[in-house]
């Protein structure tokens, strides 16, 4: 009994000197390469934007900070690899709002979104315009409800894909408005822009980054922003708030998140790293021009949004009884 009793207390001394302290590990974070996952391909608007903060990151912390793309299943891919990665700070995900959908559009999922991951930071969110075609009779939003209460099943919205953010909030939309409007999937905005200027489509929610062009041509019209504010960037476009939802807000955000497990000094020290990045003129800059709104929350403000948001788009799933895959 003795000896096993000095072979225990000899195996927790050499693992405590082999073992730095938490303390320690976020002292010295990062002391080598840091991996960051996109779970989208390379040259994409959340691609840009990943590398925009691992540049800072990088220059902050005097450590490389890599971009490493893993696309598919719609971000399963990377996320998944991420929430099997080691926890010890050098693999971060970063991931769109999509994060907290998958539970409800995906019934086998090979990770938890909920559980595998810790909410580190929101970087920035996004807004979005309910924009028609100039050939709709409708110059606002209570006449787009009214004209399809008029034709019910008549008019068609185009979504880049089913289960995103956008696809949900105007389903949502049509939930809010008792209104019937189809939706037509499309392989990615160039292909839903196209076939609603040629009024294939009459309707589409889009991102207000890309939109701002079409808006100002003329080539679509825009009725409603989804943010409770009005953007600079179209400050005659009021908000689907002021156009009669009253108090409705849905935002796109982009977040950083570690694995499960890994020690809460260096969440604490990357969301103040981030905070700190989006906070910098050149970030807020180049935000600005992308139509993002920098954030930079706290842990705690992350994992709240997070929560939410998973609770919101369940709801919509299964009120506009969309099948999980």
């Amino acid at each position: 009994m003795r000896l096993l009793r000095q072979l225990a207390l000899s195996a927790l001394a050499i693992a405590a000197l082999s073992a730095p302290s938490l303390a320690q590990d976020a002292a010295n974070w990062p002391n080598r390469v840091v991996r960051i996952v996109v779970p989208y391909p390379a040259g994409g608007a959340t691609d840009a934007i990943a590398r925009l903060v691992a540049a800072k990151l990088q220059q902050q912390l005097g450590q490389n900070f890599i971009i490493e793309n893993k696309g598919g299943a719609g971000g399963n891919i990377g996320a998944d690899a991420v929430a099997k990665a080691a926890p010890d700070g050098y693999t971060i995900l970063f991931n769109i709002n999509g994060h907290a959908i998958a539970p409800a559009i995906y019934s086998k999922l090979s990770y938890s979104p909920d559980d595998d991951f810790i909410r580190v930071s929101q970087i920035a969110s996004t807004s979005t315009v309910l924009v028609v075609h100039p050939e709709v009779p409708a110059k606002n939003l209570q006449e787009l409800i009214a004209l399809a209460k008029a034709k019910p099943g008549a008019l068609n919205y185009g979504s880049t894909g089913v289960g995103n953010s956008l696809h949900l909030t105007m389903e949502l939309i049509k939930q809010i408005t008792n209104t019937d409007i189809q939706m037509v999937p499309f392989q990615g905005d160039a292909p839903l822009f196209q076939s609603l200027f040629r009024n294939d489509i009459q309707i589409a929610l889009v991102p207000s980054s890309i939109t701002k062009p079409h808006v100002e041509s003329g080539a679509v019209r825009a009725i409603g922003i989804s943010t409770l504010q009005r953007s600079p960037k179209l400050p005659d476009v009021p908000t689907l708030s002021e156009g009669g939802l009253k108090d409705f807000e849905m935002r796109g955000w982009m977040g950083l998140f570690f694995p499960k497990g890994t020690p809460q000094d260096l969440v604490n020290k990357l969301a103040a790293e981030t905070k700190k990045a989006v906070d910098s003129p050149d970030i807020r800059q180049r935000f600005s021009e992308m139509e993002l709104e920098p954030v930079g929350s706290t842990p705690a403000e992350f994992e709240k949004l997070y929560r939410a948001d998973r609770v919101k788009f369940e709801k919509v799933v299964k009120d506009a009884k969309i099948q999980p895959r």
